[in-house]
């Protein structure tokens, strides 16, 4: 099973469907945007610290990693910055672009795995925004390396992901309101599934989801040659059981520092 591209056809099948992380941005989004009122997320709807960002993003080289969906690229090109846009699903990338012409913005994207920036040079770009995506692929540590090197000396990555501890519980019985442990950190969402299961669910398009522990996803930066020097959490906004006890995403602001 290549995952990469189960997950690539999975979330073109979501624009499809029209799922909240498919929709492109208005133009009345963009219009603020270019007046200075502008804000991204890269978790579900906590907004990033605009501190975490330099003052003025004019000239600036940012990479949106695995941010398909005519979101955050969309606004951070119209707040000034020379954005390209990365994501495995070619769908995802055409919201982008479907924003950049109708209004005008200096956007580039490339469909490729965040694992695998090489059509990229090193030391290429000013900043990196990476939403919550990390999920769909194995191995996690591959994308902090692949965003150090692409990164600038004392550039700056902004990433979100999942605390492991969502991934403990059965999705089914979340939804019904039942926190009910079924599964192990790291893992997959296929590992308590039989064969038929198995290929039931890969038939079906459903995302092949990752389970990274949090030493992967925060020390897996720090190896790669970043600091971390900011974080915040974020929830569901109340829409799942576990909002009641915790927060289930995590941002953090890293910066590479060579030498």
């Amino acid at each position: 099973m290549d995952a990469i591209k189960q997950n690539s056809r999975a979330w073109d099948k979501k624009v499809e469907e029209g799922s909240v992380y498919t929709k492109a941005v208005s133009k009345e989004v963009i219009e603020r945007s270019r007046a200075g009122d502008w804000e991204i997320t890269v978790t579900t709807g906590k907004p990033v610290p605009r501190s975490w960002f330099p003052d003025s993003l004019a000239g600036l080289k940012i990479l949106c990693l695995a941010s398909g969906g005519g979101q955050q690229g969309p606004v951070l090109a119209a707040a000034g910055a020379d954005v390209t846009v990365v994501d495995t699903s070619a769908k995802q990338l055409e919201q982008d672009e479907f924003v950049a012409k109708r209004d005008g913005l200096n956007l580039k994207t490339l469909q490729c795995s965040m694992t695998d920036l090489s059509a990229f040079n090193t030391e290429e770009f000013d900043l990196i925004v990476h939403p919550v995506a990390n999920v769909f692929v194995e191995d996690v540590r591959q994308v902090w390396t692949e965003a150090s090197r692409v990164l600038k000396n004392k550039g700056t990555l902004i990433s979100g992901f999942t605390n492991p501890l969502l991934f403990i519980f059965d999705d089914e019985e979340d939804i019904k309101g039942n926190l009910v442990v079924s599964n192990k950190v790291p893992g997959s969402s296929l590992d308590n599934l039989s064969d038929n299961e198995r290929a039931n669910y890969i038939e079906l398009g459903n995302t092949i989801e990752f389970f990274h522990t949090l030493e992967d996803q925060i020390q897996g930066q720090i190896d790669a040659g970043l600091m971390i020097t900011g974080l915040y959490e974020d929830d569901f906004g109340g829409r799942r059981p576990l909002d009641e006890y915790i927060k289930c995403f995590v941002a953090t602001k890293a910066v590479k520092l060579n030498g």
